[in-house]
């Protein structure tokens, strides 16, 4: 999966644009290697300019890795509302607030499928839970993958799915359980398995994540 946001760094940039430049550079250096890929001194290069005129921008090689991992999470945003595009409204309220959180899961591990290196530095770099709702990790739509998370729940409270006293936290068991799942795929013992092995596995795990709600 390409992003239009991704686009090569030196074709884009321009007086005063430099910082996007540089995290749109960090971020092809992340599509191809991850987090360790991620390095100041080639974003500036990819760029065209002198490592010195980074420093306007990020103090270090972290400061740069903390904005593209944010810039990552959006992604994953949006990897998530493009599954809520594929499944529109059908007017059973239940069916669609338990198809809205799955909708969530094919999302997210579909985007850890398609886009490792990014899925990988999305989550490299030590994080809160205060910040999983920051303007910086959302998509175009300026939602972030916890927000998703948490909308696909609301809705399913508001259709009497989830009972209220079982909402509290529910944020967590889910979103564990599908990046678990995501990390298996693309760096564990799972790795080796066929597509539609994969894709068996995780109708099981969203079915299994349904019922135990």
């Amino acid at each position: 999966m390409s992003d239009e946001r991704a686009v090569n760094a030196r074709t884009t940039y321009r007086h005063g644009d430099l910082r996007e430049a540089l995290v749109e550079a960090g971020v092809e250096m992340a599509r191809e290697g991850g987090p360790r890929a991620v390095v100041l001194r080639e974003a500036t290069r990819r760029a065209g300019v002198s490592p010195n005129a980074a420093y306007r921008h990020f103090t270090d090689r972290d400061a740069l890795l903390q904005v593209v991992s944010d810039t990552c999470l959006g992604f994953a945003a949006d990897r998530i509302e493009a599954e809520f595009d594929a499944h529109p409204p059908t007017g059973d309220a239940e069916a669609d607030a338990r198809m809205m959180l799955r909708s969530v899961g094919t999302g997210y591990i579909g985007f850890a499928r398609e886009e490792p290196g990014l899925f990988r530095t999305a989550f490299s770099v030590p994080d809160n839970l205060q910040r999983a709702g920051d303007a910086s990790k959302a998509g175009r739509r300026g939602r972030t993958p916890f927000q998703l998370v948490g909308l696909a729940l609301d809705a399913l409270v508001a259709t009497g799915v989830l009972p209220p006293e079982r909402r509290p936290g529910a944020e967590f068991q889910a979103w564990a359980t599908v990046h678990g799942l995501g990390m298996l795929v693309i760096d564990g013992p799972l790795r080796g398995l066929t597509d539609p092995m994969i894709d068996a596995a995780t109708e099981r795990l969203l079915d299994m994540v349904d019922r135990g709600l």
